[in-house]
């Protein structure tokens, strides 16, 4: 297997949110600011590198009927780690994600890497692999948290943008302009896709 081909695959070819389509309620959840976005992506990324290698380094001694809630208490134990480590450090990134950094624990994403991948390939491939799908999942939520951040309140990082002159479009930061800005880049990419083949 080739190394650099598992780190970029989760950025376009097999991208979390716009071509597995998992992950899901986070997206829509928190990309109202890009500051959200990176935050959540920046967590999702450190449990999903940390749980792959764990997962690849237990897989041998891992009884199959027993797995899953093996992977969920490994994947639960670094979503802990991320959880006091954003409570003491970035309380206000924290208290603004709320529920979504505990429940990456069952992100599907998460989950689905440690089956689909960690648990059937070496600890190089398996770090690689939870590299590129979270900086896949990272760029995601930033290109949506941005889309619906400018559209919704002239701003990026909460620096203003656009002129003052500008009437911010309340429905990109609710929930309706997540869904549409979703589904637009979803569209937009499955076209690019079609015409390269």
């Amino acid at each position: 297997m080739n190394f650099f081909k598992e780190l970029t695959k989760g950025i376009i070819k097999e991208n979390p949110i716009f071509v597995i389509v998992l992950g899901m309620c986070p997206t829509l959840a928190v990309t109202t600011s890009v500051k959200n976005a990176i935050g959540m992506g920046l967590a999702a990324t450190f449990v999903l590198l940390c749980s792959n290698i764990i997962i690849s380094l237990i897989k041998d001694i891992t009884p199959s009927s027993i797995r899953i809630p093996i992977y969920i208490v490994v994947i639960a134990a670094f979503v802990s780690v991320v959880n006091m480590l954003m409570e003491a450090y970035v309380p206000a990134l924290h208290k603004s994600l709320g529920l979504f950094i505990p429940l990456i624990v069952v992100n599907c994403i998460i989950l689905g890497r440690a089956e689909a991948f960690a648990s059937k390939n070496n600890v190089i491939m398996s770090a690689a692999d939870g590299i590129g799908m979270g900086l896949g999942f990272t760029l995601s939520l930033m290109v949506v948290s941005t889309i619906r951040e400018l559209l919704g309140a002239g701003t990026w990082l909460g620096i203003k943008i656009l002129p003052a002159t500008y009437d911010p479009m309340l429905v990109a930061i609710l929930a309706p302009g997540a869904f549409l800005t979703l589904g637009f880049l979803m569209a937009i990419l499955s076209m690019v896709k079609e015409k390269k083949q």
